[in-house]
């Protein structure tokens, strides 16, 4: 047995914005017992801490620095991820627009990348990792034997955001939802460093008009058929 076997098991759950993935990932986690990783927290919580300092969000070297010094830390309560940024409560905060899309650009840094690539590997832990994110089956943990690439149309990626908002007593419109996610599809595809992309060996599904259950029965039975038990 080489190394590799003998490191925990990883599911990951690629995928764009509003697909699912993270809703999925939670219940995984919880229904296994697994470790859960949502890396696009630590990638907002970056992208918070820069617009707080004020940091150019053009300013590469800087923004590499703010994720080198980053300090956050997650907790899970009551079945809710909780992300601490310096000590404070955050997880309301990082899902703003302004933050989301910030996350987007600052994600694009491949110096940022670097800075969080094994803060990301350090969640591999027993008895295994459910890990969310854009690039966790391709570059985080190429050797998980349970890839799964989570996608769902923009139109339905944006009605899943309004009604998100619209219960928080937001008032949005479902026109601009929609572009922001078309825009942030086109940068987390385009970027250079990790671009958005289904491993070669993942399995694609589709969300659009599918519940919850659905899927994640589906991601089971992937996990009940590659990894023993």
């Amino acid at each position: 047995m080489n190394e590799t076997n003998k490191l925990p098991p990883v599911v990951t759950i690629d995928g764009p914005s509003g697909s699912g993935k993270g809703t999925i990932a939670k219940l995984l986690a919880d229904r296994l017992g697994f470790v859960l990783l949502d890396s696009g927290a630590l990638y907002r919580a970056a992208a918070l801490a820069a617009l707080e300092k004020e940091v150019d969000l053009a300013d590469e070297d800087s923004l590499t620095e703010v994720a080198r010094d980053l300090d956050v830390r997650f907790l899970i309560s009551n079945g809710c991820l909780q992300v601490l940024l310096e000590g404070r409560e955050v997880s309301h905060e990082i899902r703003m627009e302004r933050v989301s899309m910030a996350a987007s650009t600052v994600a694009a840094i491949p110096g940022v990348r670097a800075a969080l690539l094994q803060r990301q590997r350090d969640f591999r832990l027993r008895p295994g990792l459910v890990a969310d994110g854009r690039d966790m089956g391709t570059t985080v943990f190429p050797d998980a034997p349970v890839k799964v690439y989570l996608t769902a149309s923009a139109e339905e990626r944006a009605r899943r955001r309004e009604a998100q908002l619209r219960e928080k007593g937001v008032s949005v419109s479902l026109r601009d939802l929609l572009e922001d996610i078309r825009a942030r599809d086109a940068q987390d595809m385009n970027r250079k460093a990790s671009p958005l992309a289904p491993a070669k060996d993942a399995v694609e599904l589709d969300s659009t008009g599918v519940t919850i259950e659905e899927v994640l029965n589906e991601v089971l039975a992937l996990v009940q058929k590659r990894i023993a038990p």
